[in-house]
């Protein structure tokens, strides 16, 4: 890793550039209390977004609904296997709503069971969604520093998406991804390779 722009590194706030291999796993997480939803989705079209313009592959995308009656028990056998697969990770595509102003508690759950640090040296896209713009300063101002308080690196900026824009979903984390790979060392894609495919 190197460079002075696209992500935030986790020590000192300081900017540097992540140059990732060729076929990095991604992983999604979905911080909404209800399965399958708008977050769901939105965590799904950036994941698949990302893994197109990288090569990489969507590995997994952990609905965390699906285990919130383990997730206050610690060292829990049903939240290993979610967690195995993060801390295996290359990229995390994180997603939440805006729940009074900030993420879920859902979300911080899981969180409470990475040790600070234990993300380093991967990237992190901070995404959220909301109904109205009032609220973007969230992907900033609150996700972005429980993300970077576990060590990764997040991409530059964060992605916020209004609830009206669910049916366009697909085009906006197309974009998004477009602009961080301005700043993103992504390794070119082989002649006639399609880029990332959904496991």
């Amino acid at each position: 890793m190197g460079g002075s722009q696209g992500a935030d590194g986790a020590a000192g706030g300081k900017r540097r550039a992540l140059v990732l291999a060729r076929e990095a796993t991604i992983v999604g997480l979905v911080g909404n209390p209800r399965p399958r939803s708008r977050t769901y989705q939105m965590v799904s079209a950036v994941a698949d977004a990302f893994a197109t313009a990288s090569g990489g592959r969507v590995e997994a995308l952990i609905d965390l609904v699906e285990l919130k009656a383990s997730l206050f028990d610690f060292g829990a056998p049903r939240v290993a296997p979610a967690l195995e697969r993060v801390l295996g990770a290359d990229v995390l595509v994180v997603g939440s709503p805006v729940y009074k102003a900030t993420y879920t508690g859902l979300l911080k759950a899981f969180c409470d069971h990475i040790i600070q640090g234990q993300l380093t040296g991967k990237l992190a896209l901070p995404t959220m969604m909301g109904g109205a713009y009032n609220h973007a300063l969230a992907v900033e101002h609150e996700l972005r520093p429980l993300l970077v308080e576990l060590g990764a690196t997040c991409a530059t900026p964060g992605l916020y998406v209004l609830e009206s824009q669910e049916t366009e979903l697909e085009a906006v984390a197309r974009q998004y991804v477009e602009r961080l790979a301005e700043g993103i060392g992504l390794p070119e894609r082989a002649e006639g390779d399609p880029g990332g495919k959904q496991l």
